[in-house]
């Protein structure tokens, strides 16, 4: 068996640029399964925001910008006494590959949309449950608000979070986007960073030819 494995943060600024190109990959092949793990970039961060820091995400922003050409709202870094924990995001995701594993990467691409283009606070509970709700209810899944934060303030989900960041870490994954190509329990990365659509189908067919 065959799948794909998406390493990722929500709140990883290339991770937001990749999205489309990952979409017009995925699209492509829609019999191929994908499996999301959550990469943790900045889990558990208990610092503030300072400005050093600050002017540090927005360059490595308008370089996404420029490359992706995707919305950016600088909102996101501005919100008083913002803390830059990605746990918060990366566990909604999670929740929702419980509730719902077919629409995860949806979800966290909602996330990403509201993070980054719409300037939302994603490290606040009641925000990722909007977003994640929005998602789901317009997939035809019915979720309250509360429903969902109940499953994301659970110890299930959190224990399920924690275990993405510590298979990341056995893996030797440290930068995201990663995608890899599983084939009969063997991995093989296809990419470690943001490439382009043809780049991928490029490197995704070289692997499915060489492991046959």
């Amino acid at each position: 068996m065959t799948k794909l494995i998406y390493i990722a943060d929500p709140m990883c600024s290339w991770c937001y640029g990749f999205g489309p190109e990952l979409t017009t990959l995925l699209n492509g092949i829609p019999d191929t399964p994908l499996e999301i793990v959550l990469g943790g970039l900045r889990a558990y961060n208990p610092d503030l925001m300072d400005e050093k820091l600050k002017a540090s995400l927005l360059a490595h922003w308008e370089k996404v910008e420029e490359a992706s050409g995707l919305p950016f709202s600088e909102d996101a870094l501005s919100h008083p006494n913002f803390i830059y924990d990605t746990e918060p995001a990366c566990r909604a995701v999670v929740a929702a590959r419980l509730l719902a594993p077919h629409k995860a990467l949806d979800v966290f691409h909602a996330i990403q949309h509201g993070f980054y283009a719409e300037g939302l606070d994603t490290t606040k509970g009641d925000v990722l449950a909007k977003i994640s709700v929005d998602v789901l209810n317009k997939a035809g899944i019915d979720i309250e608000l509360k429903d969902f934060l109940a499953a994301w303030s659970s110890e299930d989900t959190i224990t399920a979070t924690n275990n993405d960041f510590l298979q990341t870490q056995r893996w030797g994954v440290t930068g995201f986007p990663t995608l890899v190509f599983e084939n009969a329990g063997e991995l093989h990365l296809v990419t470690s960073g943001f490439i382009r659509t043809e780049a991928l189908v490029a490197r995704l067919q070289a692997l499915v030819d060489q492991t046959g």
